[in-house]
């Protein structure tokens, strides 16, 4: 936390707004300017001790009407019992702004990491057995009444980072569990589902701490080319990729999966828009049309059939070829198609394409050989359904959501 910096200017101008009023007290005057009333003082004594003014401060903080210079005795003896009090004090006061130099220089080091966690009450503590709490509190500006409330919760702050630490190391579990991919919503959902009663901001800010955190989107590279001769197919979707029941809705599409030496595979896949399973995929070294339809015919054989169902793609080349409208019409599937150039159009499956890479690649930039390639894709693809948590889905992986959703369906129907 920064210490606040006041201008030479603001502290001129508070001083003589203190002088200036009459009746006037440090603690009005500085809950009137927003700043600590001892702040306030050391300033306005400063200032005095600048010009030379000696002055009586009455039990309220006032200055009182004789204030002024010293009177100036014609006694050598007295002249120098002066002198020799003046010299104490400017003493007393120089060994009281070097130990406001030594304190800030610590504090400077002390917070020079920017680590908004670190607490200036800590600091004072931290410190208490070289300087008094007073002084360090007033330099530091902060209030003494409110450090030792703080310093009171000692023993609750201890407690808490022993849960904090416990939870970490679920966290981390689920974590690796995940694959490293789990962000703190997912891993918020586990732990509820597990019975832990966690709040999914304590979750963020523990696995913050610990830096324990999921992997980030990569840049895409397009596959998506336009056939111009393709028949004109209409965006039955219309940017809703939810459906009411399984076997409805169907989107598919083709994103590349780098592999060493900047060759690729091409993965295709059919999502259910109900609870995003993917019901169907193909991965080959080409993007020909077989390469849906291979996605699309595993698709057919997963659900039983797909006859009446819908199914969305973008405006690839594949997918308004005519060998695929042949199948989509064998399999009694009505084709839809987004706009030319609207990734938009299809962005769930652009979504999940990401998060695949996203959570299989984590950070590197390919697969390697083409078997480490399958193999890797074809373990995320079988997990993603069965145990990864889908946010679409409340938290819950497609086949359990699906699965749900038929005992809630016998459930009504007895």
């Amino acid at each position: 936390m920064a210490m606040k910096d006041y201008s030479d200017e603001f502290k001129a101008d508070a001083v003589a707004l203190y002088e200036s009023t009459p009746g006037a007290t440090y603690k009005d005057i500085a809950a009137d300017l927003g700043i600590n009333r001892a702040t306030l003082r050391e300033w306005v004594l400063r200032d005095r001790e600048r010009r030379g003014v000696t002055s009586a401060v009455r039990a309220g903080g006032t200055a009182s009407a004789g204030a002024g210079r010293p009177a100036v005795s014609d006694d050598p003896e007295i002249r120098i019992r002066q002198l020799e009090a003046r010299v104490a004090e400017l003493e007393a006061s120089e060994r009281k702004l070097a130990t406001e130099r030594d304190i800030l220089r610590k504090a400077a080091k002390y917070f020079a990491g920017g680590d908004e966690l670190v607490s200036r009450f800590q600091f004072v503590h931290d410190h208490r057995d070289a300087y008094e709490v007073k002084r360090l509190c007033q330099v530091l500006d902060v209030n003494r009444s409110s450090y030792y409330k703080w310093l009171g919760g000692a023993d609750a702050r201890a407690a808490r980072r022993r849960e904090d630490q416990v939870l970490a190391e679920r966290i981390r579990r689920i974590h690796a569990d995940s694959g490293g991919a789990y962000g703190s919503p997912r891993v918020t959902a586990e732990l509820r589902e597990t019975g832990t009663r966690v709040n999914h901001k304590r979750v963020a800010r523990v696995m913050r701490a610990h830096a324990i955190t999921g992997v980030r989107l990569r840049r895409r590279i397009r596959t998506t080319v336009a056939d111009p001769a393709a028949t004109l197919v209409p965006d039955l979707f219309e940017r809703d990729f939810t459906a009411p029941e399984p076997g409805r809705k169907y989107m598919g599409d083709i994103t590349y999966l780098p592999l060493a030496g900047g060759e690729f595979l091409y993965l295709a896949t059919v999502l259910d828009c109900f609870s995003r399973k993917v019901v169907g995929w193909s991965i080959a070294d080409h993007m020909r049309t077989v390469l849906v339809t291979d996605a699309l015919r595993m698709a057919a054989a997963t659900r039983g059939g797909l006859d009446g169902a819908v199914f969305h793609s973008d405006h690839g080349a594949q997918d308004g070829s005519r060998a695929f409208a042949d199948l989509c019409a064998d399999l009694g599937v009505t084709r839809s198609m987004g706009a030319v150039g609207s990734s938009a159009d299809n962005a769930a499956c652009e979504s999940f394409h990401a998060s695949l890479k996203r959570e299989t690649l984590q950070g590197t930039r390919d697969y390697g050989n083409p078997a480490t390639c399958r193999r890797t894709v074809f373990a995320w693809l079988t997990r993603y359904n069965t145990r990864r948590r889908h946010s679409a889905n409340g938290h819950l992986s497609p086949n359990e959501y699906e699965r749900r959703r038929h005992t809630a369906k016998l459930t009504l129907a007895a």
